[in-house]
C-alpha cells in the first residue's frame, strides 16, 4: 500500500462533547447557548419521525480544529414541540419555522411564528414530511396577496418584483417599500418551487440518492455530491484513499473557478461594462470545456462517488496559467474603470456583525471580514487544511467582487499544488465489509463556491436512507440581502443581488 492509498485519518473528536448528545427539552437552550458562546455555529437542524416520537437533531460546528456536536431532543408524537432557540440564534429561528411547516413540530415561544416554506395557499395542518401526510388536500387560491409587513408614512410606496423574472433564474418575489429611490425595507419571498428533495430521498439506496444530491443546485454539483458522500462515509466509518481526496479537492476548485468567473463578468455587466462580461463568458466557456475533458460533463457531474472519485484527465499547468492571466486582466480593467469603481464602492454594505448575527457564509461573509472557510475548518484532505481564506473588510459590492477575484487566483494556486499529487483515473475503496448494525448517521461539510454546505444522513440497517437533511449556504445567507439593501437605492438592487448570487434552487428544496 502506497502513502497515497492509505485511508484518511478520522476527523478530530469534538472537545466540547461527543456527538450525538441526548438532552431534554428543558436543557436544550442552556446547552445550545453554551456551544454558541464557545464559538460554535448552528449548521443544521433536522427533524426525524421515529415510530414512537419525533426527534430533532441540532448540529453545531466549529473550526480550529474541526469540531462537531449534535444535540438531540425527543418530543411526543401527539403534540410535538420543542423550545425555540430563536432568541439565541437567528438561523435557529429559520430552521424552526421550516421544521414546523414540514413536520408540524412547534417551536414554543418563537418570536416570528409565521410560515416560511409553505405559502399561504398551502393546506393547514398538512405536513408533507410526515409518514401519514398522504396526498395533499386541496390548495387554496393563489390569487390572494402574500401578507407582507406594510411600511406606512408620507411618500412611502411599494415596488413588487417577481416572482417571475426576465431570465432563467427560478422564481422569487421581492417587495420594496421605498421613499423616492431609497429602500426603507425589502422583503424577499422564496419557496415558490418546493421540490421535496429530502422526501424523495427517503427509502432510496445510496446509489439512487446521489443523483438527487448532485442536482440540489445545478451550479454546485460537486459541492452537494461531495457533502452527501462525506456524510455517508462518516456514517459507515468508510476510509477513502488519500488519492481520492486529492481528486475531490481538484473538482471542488474547478467548480469554484467557473462560477466565480461568471459572477465577475455579470457584475461588470450590471454596471454597463458589457465587453468585460463577454470576456468573462469566454473564460467561463473555456472552464466548462475543461470540466468536460476532466469528467465528461460540463458541470462536473458523475465524478464524485461514495468511497472515491474518478477523472478522465487533469488540467495542465498551461491551461490554469492562461485562465489566471485572463481573469487578472479582466479584474484590472474593471477596477481601472471609474464607473465600475463608483457603482461598486459603498453599495449594499453588510457589516461583520450583521454577518455573524444572520449566519451568512462563503464569499459574502469573507467580503465582510468574517473568516469562515470549511476547506480549512472542516478539511477532508490535508492539502486544504492550510488554505488562507481571501477576505475583505468593507462588506460592499466591491468587497464581494474582490473576494471572488482573489479566490480565482487562490484556487489556481491550490490546483497547482494539488496537481503535484493528483493522478487521473479512479481512486476508490469499497464500503467496509462489516457495516455497523442498526441505524447510523453521518455529516458532510464542504466549502462549496457559495459557502459551507452541510448534509446529514441517517441510514437504515439495509443501507437505504431513513433521512437526508440538506443545508445549502443560500438558506442561511438569503436574509443578508435585505439587510445589505437597507438605505440603498432601487436601481442598485440588481447589482446587489448579483453580488450575493444566491441559489433559489438550493434554498427551495
Amino acid at each position: 500500500m502506497t502513502s497515497a492509498d492509505r485511508p484518511r485519518p478520522p476527523a478530530p473528536v469534538a472537545a466540547a462533547g461527543q456527538r450525538p448528545r441526548q438532552v431534554s427539552a428543558a436543557d436544550l437552550p442552556a446547552q445550545a447557548g453554551a456551544l454558541l458562546a464557545a464559538g460554535f455555529r448552528l449548521a443544521l437542524v433536522a427533524a426525524h419521525e421515529d415510530p414512537d416520537a419525533f426527534r430533532v437533531v441540532y448540529l453545531f460546528t466549529a473550526g480550529g480544529p474541526d469540531r462537531r456536536v449534535e444535540l438531540v431532543v425527543r418530543t411526543e408524537r401527539d403534540t410535538p414541540q420543542v423550545p425555540s432557540l430563536a432568541a439565541l440564534s437567528f438561523p435557529a429561528g429559520r430552521f424552526e419555522r421550516e421544521m414546523r411547516d414540514l413536520y408540524g413540530i412547534v417551536p414554543l415561544d418563537h418570536p416570528l411564528p409565521r410560515r416560511l416554506v409553505r405559502h399561504q395557499h398551502w393546506p393547514r395542518n398538512w405536513y408533507p414530511m410526515r409518514s401519514d401526510a398522504g396526498p395533499p388536500p386541496p390548495f387554496g387560491s393563489t390569487d390572494e396577496p402574500y401578507p407582507f409587513l406594510r411600511v406606512h408614512g408620507p411618500g412611502v410606496y411599494e415596488i413588487p418584483v417577481g416572482p417571475v423574472h426576465a431570465g432563467l433564474i427560478e422564481p422569487g418575489h421581492f417587495r420594496f417599500s421605498v421613499v423616492g429611490e431609497t429602500i426603507l425595507k425589502l422583503k424577499a419571498r422564496l419557496w415558490f418551487t418546493h421540490k421535496g428533495i429530502e422526501k424523495l430521498a427517503e427509502g432510496r439506496t445510496i446509489t439512487d440518492a446521489l443523483p438527487l444530491a448532485e442536482r440540489v443546485s445545478g451550479d454546485t454539483s460537486v459541492g452537494h455530491a461531495l457533502a452527501f458522500c462525506l456524510a455517508v462515509e462518516d456514517a459507515y466509518e468508510w476510509p477513502v484513499p488519500a488519492r481520492a481526496g486529492v481528486l475531490r479537492a481538484v473538482l471542488l476548485e474547478l467548480e469554484r473557478l467557473y462560477n466565480h468567473v461568471a459572477d465577475l463578468g455579470a457584475l461588470c455587466n450590471d454596471v454597463g461594462y458589457g465587453i468585460l462580461n463577454a470576456h468573462a463568458l469566454r473564460i467561463r466557456e473555456q472552464l466548462l470545456r475543461l470540466n468536460a475533458d476532466v469528467t465528461g460533463h460540463r458541470l462536473l457531474r458523475g465524478a464524485v462517488k461514495p468511497g472515491g472519485a474518478h477523472v478522465a484527465q487533469l488540467p495542465t499547468h498551461g491551461q490554469l496559467a492562461g485562465i489566471a492571466a485572463d481573469v487578472a486582466e479582466l479584474v484590472e480593467l474593471a477596477l481601472a474603470n471609474s464607473v465600475v469603481r463608483d457603482r461598486f464602492t459603498g453599495t449594499a454594505v453588510l457589516g461583520a456583525d450583521q454577518v455573524r448575527d444572520i449566519g451568512a457564509l462563503g464569499f459574502v461573509a469573507r467580503g465582510s471580514g468574517v473568516d469562515i472557510d470549511a476547506r480549512r475548518d472542516h478539511p477532508f484532505h490535508q492539502a486544504t487544511a492550510q488554505v488562507a481564506a481571501v477576505t475583505c473588510s468593507d462588506g460592499d459590492v466591491l468587497a464581494r467582487f474582490l473576494v471572488r477575484a482573489g479566490e480565482v487566483q487562490a484556487g489556481v494556486d491550490l490546483l497547482e499544488q494539488l496537481l503535484r499529487e493528483a493522478r487521473p483515473g479512479t481512486a476508490h475503496r469499497e464500503a467496509p465489509q462489516r457495516l455497523p448494525g442498526g441505524h447510523v448517521s453521518g455529516v458532510g461539510l464542504v466549502e462549496g463556491w457559495r459557502g459551507t454546505i452541510a448534509q446529514r444522513v441517517e441510514l437504515h440497517p439495509n443501507g437505504t436512507l431513513a433521512r437526508l437533511k440538506i443545508v445549502d449556504p443560500s438558506f442561511l445567507t438569503w436574509p443578508a440581502v435585505p439587510a445589505a439593501l437597507t438605505d440603498t437605492i432601487v436601481p442598485d438592487f440588481p447589482l446587489t443581488n448579483k453580488s450575493f448570487n444566491l441559489s433559489y434552487a438550493g434554498n427551495d428544496l
